[in-house]
């Protein structure tokens, strides 16, 4: 088959997969209104999704070798698209929280299935366009969720954000029917698998349940429960099952004969940096997908789908910049000057970012965002290239699940990092600029005696425009410390992303071109 034909449709679920990690964020408060549920329960509709596909991400290489990779990339295209259209059709929260779980289940086989079709459609001297097409999926993404979420929700109802997929999912479960088969190395392994009896790991699969679990919730309700002040002592205990668990799966999976997470791929030390790497892009990457669109729609007062606008400039810059990164890779250009290259644009964009204020145009707003995504559109490709160059084929469907999981944890620990530091760091400046809001302070007297006046006029009445002024005072206070916060998460990514070129330094050489990988 034409790999071309194959790349479209097995790029196209896995962007509907990757779309439903952060489609459904801004439509948290209309689905708990929907379902008569508190604001702050509907969170689980995030994190219960997360969940379920942390832990099937890292064990999808070992589904694949025992039902046949295109078996289970059908199998999830038919459950994910199923359980898509059970969500819209919820009549309460914990209806919905269930099938989020079992579209989770699904969702987590897309992305490693797909990508390990790509590397294996696709000659080595491909290989960059190949993971150009897999990155418009994984990094467009989260980039339109939001817009799309918000238009969506607006117009029509949340529930058009699950529906959306039905569709989309029906056609590509036809499209990959009719294209996809596996090769034949995978069909040897399949065979030689059959002849064996199964000797599932449940052991293994547990301790990865456990993990996962405890991981997701804890970064989705620690700010919540007050991190290690937690009076219940969830976190606490979750975190340090987290670690047992951790440790526990690691030892079974190295001294077991049939491990369900296999963890050899983490052997090669491209794999590893490239590994660290993704993961704190994509921390970076939702960091800032998360705080930007809270941004503009608390203290810029933009409505969901306008402040979605101001975000898209940014996806048709990505697009265009992985097209010129592919050509540069298929020319022979060393993944690890793209990779540095865009750490550096990157940090940029989001450095720039933290310099704005309250008084900004959108342009302003739009303008560092679309040089941000430049930058982590010339990183990713190369990533990929870079990651899977010495990895043998054997252990090709191990790293890719596990590049998977460390991507999408990354975002989720992005998330929550910029949560936690939005509110802190929003006590913080709040403590400063009382050290300022004295009496004594001329400004504050002229704008105290400006206010004054204006609602003496309005109202009439001294003691309630005396009110009213301070009030305007702290609504201003406030303000402004939340500004500060949001412009502190990112100037921390940018700090971190600059660092990440550190790392870089201690690759091998990457190029997706000269014949085949040194691992096959």
């Amino acid at each position: 088959m034409n790999p071309w034909l194959i790349a479209v449709a097995v790029v196209v679920p896995t962007f509907m997969e990757i779309l439903d990690t952060t489609i459904a964020n801004v439509a948290l408060r209309y689905i708990a209104g929907g379902l008569s549920a508190a604001n702050i329960d509907s969170e689980w509709v995030i994190t219960s999704y997360l969940a379920a596909n942390a832990t099937v991400l890292p064990i999808s290489g070992w589904i694949s070798a025992h039902l046949g990779r295109r078996n289970y990339f059908l199998l999830s295209i038919a459950v994910f698209t199923i359980s898509s259209a059970l969500c819209g059709l919820a009549t309460n929260l914990t209806e919905l929280i269930l099938f989020r779980i079992l579209q989770g289940f699904a969702g987590g086989g897309l992305q490693p299935s797909s990508q390990a079709i790509l590397l294996d459609s696709f000659p080595a001297e491909k290989q960059g366009v190949a993971q150009t097409l897999f990155g418009v999926a994984a990094l467009i993404g989260p980039i339109v969720g939001p817009t799309l979420g918000g238009y969506l929700t607006d117009n029509y109802s949340w529930r058009w954000i699950f529906y959306i997929n039905v569709p989309v999912g029906a056609l590509a479960f036809l499209a990959s029917y009719a294209l996809l088969d596996d090769p034949p190395y995978l069909k040897v392994e399949r065979e030689k698998l059959k002849k064996k009896p199964l000797n599932f790991d449940f052991i293994g699969l547990g301790l990865l349940a456990v993990v996962m679990a405890s991981w997701e919730v804890t970064l989705s309700k620690g700010q919540e429960w007050n991190w290690w002040g937690d009076p219940r002592w969830r976190i606490p205990i979750l975190i340090i099952l987290f670690a047992v668990c951790l440790i526990a799966l690691i030892i079974r999976e190295f001294t077991t004969a049939n491990p369900v997470v296999n963890f050899r791929p983490l052997g090669d030390r491209n794999f590893v940096v490239c590994c660290l790497i993704i993961f704190c892009l994509y921390g970076a990457l939702y960091a800032a997908s998360t705080s930007l669109p809270s941004l503009l729609q608390t203290l810029f007062h933009y409505e969901a789908f306008h402040s979605g606008l101001v975000m898209s400039p940014s996806g048709v810059f990505a697009v265009f910049t992985m097209i010129a990164v592919s050509v540069l890779m298929t020319k022979g250009v060393d993944s690890r000057w793209l990779i540095g290259g865009g750490l550096l644009v990157s940090a940029a964009g989001q450095y720039w970012m933290s310099l704005a204020t309250l008084d900004v145009s959108p342009w302003f707003i739009v303008w560092p965002r679309v040089v941000m995504i430049i930058g982590l559109s010339m990183t990713f490709s190369p990533l990929n290239v870079a990651a899977f160059k010495y990895i043998p084929r054997n252990l090709r469907g191990a790293a890719v699940g596990l590049f998977s999981l460390l991507r999408n944890e990354g975002g989720s620990a992005g998330t929550s990092v910029a949560q936690t530091m939005q509110e802190r760091r929003q006590q913080f400046h709040l403590s400063r600029l009382d050290d300022h809001l004295t009496p004594y302070d001329k400004p504050v007297r002229a704008f105290l005696d400006q206010m004054n006046t204006f609602f003496l006029n309005l109202t009439g009445d001294p003691a309630l425009a005396k009110q009213r002024a301070y009030n305007a005072l702290d609504a201003l206070r406030q303000q402004q410390a939340s500004s500060l916060a949001y412009f502190d998460v990112f100037f921390l990514t940018a700090v971190m992303t600059a660092v990440l070129v550190v790392f870089v330094f201690w690759m091998k050489p990457s190029r997706a071109e000269g014949g085949v990988p040194a691992g096959e």
